[in-house]
């Protein structure tokens, strides 16, 4: 299998004032393509730094990081915003557009990348019956249970088939019901070839994916298959 992404000696400092922090401190890591990886951490162990820079949503202080085997720091800003293109994003947060309808959220993923509007929508009512919605097309937001607003950001982070998904304590916001349901969702789309790194401070969420990363103060302190 070829690796979706790796680091190696990756560092990340902020300025917070006059004093750098550093929120990574020597990450060296390896995701193989059709893999499903969890990262574990406290909060600010450096987990969801690393996600945003392998989302090439940050860059890197110090250090290599390849996306799909292109060094990230060799591309220019309208590269980038192609390399976004192919990645899934979806956060805890759901980060949908409230007057939007869910199929209406999903296509938007897909009229950024300039699809025409009879693939964008033929597209999007088939991604939200894939994640269980498709009784649900027509209605926005404020009309969605949590974890229905999870499997609409979750429909749109595979709007436009990427390579790889990265997930940000994507149970975070919803109960331990709806939080198995979403799981049993994300393994199926792992299942049906999509690599995930998925970011959590949930110990028994991390072991559900096939290899945990484990963080702690910008480092990682373990490496295990589950």
């Amino acid at each position: 299998m070829a690796a979706v992404v790796e680091a190696v000696d990756l560092r990340k400092t902020y300025m917070l004032g006059k004093i750098p922090v550093e929120a990574l401190r020597g990450v060296n890591l390896k995701v193989e393509s059709g893999e499903f990886l969890s990262i574990l951490g406290p909060s600010g162990s450096g987990k969801s730094t690393l996600l945003n820079l392998v989302g090439a949503l940050d860059k890197p202080t110090a250090g290599k990081l390849s996306i799909d085997g292109v060094d990230v720091s060799t591309l220019n800003d309208n590269q980038l915003a192609d390399l976004r293109l192919r990645i899934g994003f979806v956060f805890q947060f759901f980060n949908l557009i409230p007057r939007f309808t869910a199929k209406d959220n999903v296509e938007l993923a897909m009229s950024i990348k300039g699809s025409n509007k009879s693939e964008r929508t033929k597209r999007a009512q088939e991604l939200l019956e894939t994640v269980g919605l498709k009784d649900r097309t027509n209605h926005k937001p404020t009309e969605l249970s949590g974890g229905q607003q999870q499997r609409v950001a979750t429909a749109r982070a595979l709007a436009n088939s990427p390579n790889f998904l990265l997930m940000d304590e994507p149970t975070g916001n919803i109960d331990s019901k709806t939080a198995r349901e979403v799981l049993n969702l994300i393994k199926k789309i792992n299942e049906d070839g999509v690599t995930i790194v998925m970011v959590t401070h949930d110990q028994r969420l991390a072991l559900e994916a096939e290899r945990t990363v484990q963080m702690f103060d910008g480092v990682i302190i373990s490496d295990l298959v589950n």
